[in-house]
């Protein structure tokens, strides 16, 4: 399966998360994206468990709704696997002859780099260009993920489907998405350096652009299900309608002051220690702009607290702004969703490399 196949028309941008399935279809007129169909559908809680699927029956049970839900007619799709689960490498090989030749190269060398026998693993490359201190090189970028990451991911859209047309990487195709935010950011220069914050439910990853290409990636473990079961905990309710409750209202009026004020100010250190991880392991000692993803990204106010806490423009993720939409789809709704469809998004805009 590979990571980086080009030229597949007509996929669907599919993001597995711990808590949800995102569905994104896109079209292009001309040099224009039009939203042709969308869906979010939640999966059962503890379907996937760090990262890995726990229950790949449930999680295709899921896919069927979320397809269903959005109305497409297209079975291919393009999936990802978090960072995390992935081995990513950039290699200087000898320019080679022909693509069997640069195939037998990047294997093997592929054993210095990969701490897995290479049949445990679905492995992959893409030549990115010339290497800069030596003509007579190539880049090649390695990505590497055990095969039953692949192969679960493969199965869940069995079971709903559709089949596995693209395995990207999470980090890429938020890289992939980040295009479609350019036109509404400050102009920083080519040299600008960016940071997506994406909030999910129980993981934020952080992923810094230098160039318009990531050049660090860390995940650690805080997202929205905290508040949900702060929410659970506070005011005795059951998980789910602490959940229900957090996106529709209806709680107390000590619910701000107490509960989503302090989880705002927690959700803004983490973004700060990550900042800090990367500053401390790079020579880079600022970022130009910050932009906020995920589910948890659509907490009324949160850029306007990060961007004070931390001193940085700080904007929220809508991959949406300069898109036309299908008659079908409800504009609010997508609009409320839009932070966390930035990896569906980057998945769907495959179909036009």
């Amino acid at each position: 399966m590979s990571f980086f196949k080009r030229n597949n028309p007509n996929v669907l941008g599919i993001d597995i998360s711990a808590s949800a399935i995102k569905l994104i279809e896109l079209s292009k007129q001309g040099s224009r994206y039009r939203v042709e169909s969308y869906a979010v559908a939640a999966l059962p809680e503890n379907a996937v468990i760090d990262n890995n699927f726990a229950d790949i029956e449930a999680i295709g049970q899921s896919l069927r709704t979320v397809v269903e839900r959005s109305g497409t007619k297209l079975k291919q799709a393009a999936v990802a696997v978090t960072g995390s689960a992935v081995i990513t490498k950039v290699i200087a090989i000898p320019r080679p002859e022909n693509d069997d030749e640069l195939a037998a190269q990047v294997e093997m060398l592929a054993d210095q780099y990969i701490p897995y026998a290479l049949d445990e693993v679905n492995l992959d490359f893409s030549v990115i260009g010339e290497n800069e201190s030596n003509r007579d090189m190539v880049d090649v970028q390695l990505a590497a993920s055990r095969r039953e990451n692949i192969d679960d991911r493969v199965a869940a859209l069995e079971i709903a489907g559709l089949k596995a047309k693209i395995i990207d990487v999470e980090a890429y195709a938020l890289e992939n998405a980040y295009g479609l935010l350019t036109d509404s950011l400050p102009d920083y220069g080519p040299d600008a350096t960016i940071a997506i914050a994406d909030t999910g439910s129980s993981v934020t990853t952080l992923n810094i652009l230098h160039k318009n290409k990531v050049v660090y990636s860390r995940e650690q473990g805080f997202g929205g299900k905290q508040l949900t079961e702060e929410i659970q905990r506070r005011y005795g309710l059951s998980y789910e309608e602490a959940g229900m409750a957090k996106k529709h209202g209806g709680l107390p009026d000590n619910y701000i002051s107490e509960v989503l004020d302090p989880f705002k100010d927690v959700m803004s250190q983490q973004i700060g220690r990550s900042l800090q991880f990367f500053f401390s392991s790079s020579s880079q000692h600022n970022v130009d702009q910050i932009i906020l993803a995920g589910g948890t990204s659509s907490l009324t106010g949160i850029e306007s607290l990060v961007e004070e806490k931390l001193s940085t423009p700080t904007t929220v993720a809508n991959p949406f702004s300069q898109m036309t939409l299908a008659a079908k789809i409800k504009a609010q709704a997508l609009s409320n969703d839009a932070p966390a469809m930035m990896i569906a998004t980057g998945l769907a805009l495959r179909s036009f490399d």
